[in-house]
């Protein structure tokens, strides 16, 4: 396990678009990818653009590769029984968090979006994490964003993250309702890679107390997609 899932440590949760696992030299490369989530050493991993968008949506990475080289397991999210994901929005996890129940949450808006909601027992307690990637219009993640709240209202546990590639430019802009009701955290630059100059992906925090935060720059980082992977470490409030 990662050194920070021990329970007096944080918990450390990241998001990465792995835009399909192709890089930035246009070579699909499932082994970089997972070689960037391993670097990440975090307890919970959303990752979006986790299935080929055509034909039967082929999963990028399989599930006996990211073990061997992350240590980590998909939860089962696709309706398919094949891809790795649903609508490309796939959760990986360490050993010794639990999943007590996954949801999931069509989301509206002009493309076709949704996010999975996943209850966990983690070492720390439990824990609800939506894991999303938000449409490209403001106002479809202005309506998205509204959509998730409603769902985490029904969640069992008082703590709850968003996380994923909320593809919003500003400060706040469609991300409004995140920003009215949780803790709202750009952990910095993510998107374009190769000269970043967007947050376009965060993390919304209920109940959490944040520890740390950031992006990672490593240089194998820098090729495997167009996006950087986001991390964030928190603690789950008594």
């Amino acid at each position: 396990m990662a050194a920070n899932s021990n329970q007096n440590g944080p918990l450390r949760l990241a998001s990465y678009n792995i835009r399909k696992a192709v890089g930035l030299d246009s070579r699909r490369d499932p082994v970089r990818t997972l070689d960037v989530i391993a670097e990440l050493k975090a307890d919970i991993v959303a990752l979006q653009e986790a299935d080929k968008r055509l034909g039967r949506r082929a999963p990028v990475l399989r599930a006996v590769a990211i073990a061997e080289q992350t240590g980590m397991r998909p939860l089962t999210v696709a309706e398919n029984g094949h891809s790795l994901g649903w609508h490309g929005n796939a959760l990986l996890v360490r050993p010794g968090i639990k999943v007590r129940d996954v949801t999931r949450l069509p989301l509206p808006g002009l493309e076709p979006r949704g996010a999975i909601m996943a209850e966990l027992i983690t070492p720390h307690g439990p824990l609800t994490v939506i894991a999303a990637h938000l449409g490209l219009r403001r106002k479809d993640r202005f309506l998205q964003s509204r959509a998730i709240l409603k769902a985490l209202d029904n969640a069992p546990t008082t703590s709850a993250i968003v996380l994923g590639d909320m593809n919003e430019w500003r400060p706040i802009g469609g991300l409004a309702p995140f920003h009215d009701a949780l803790q709202l955290v750009a952990p910095g630059h993510s998107f374009h890679a190769t000269v970043p100059l967007a947050p376009l992906d965060r993390f919304a925090l209920g109940g959490l107390e944040m520890h740390n935060a950031g992006v990672s720059e490593t240089k194998l980082a820098r090729r495997a997609s167009d996006h950087l992977p986001v991390w964030i470490d928190v603690h789950l409030q008594p």
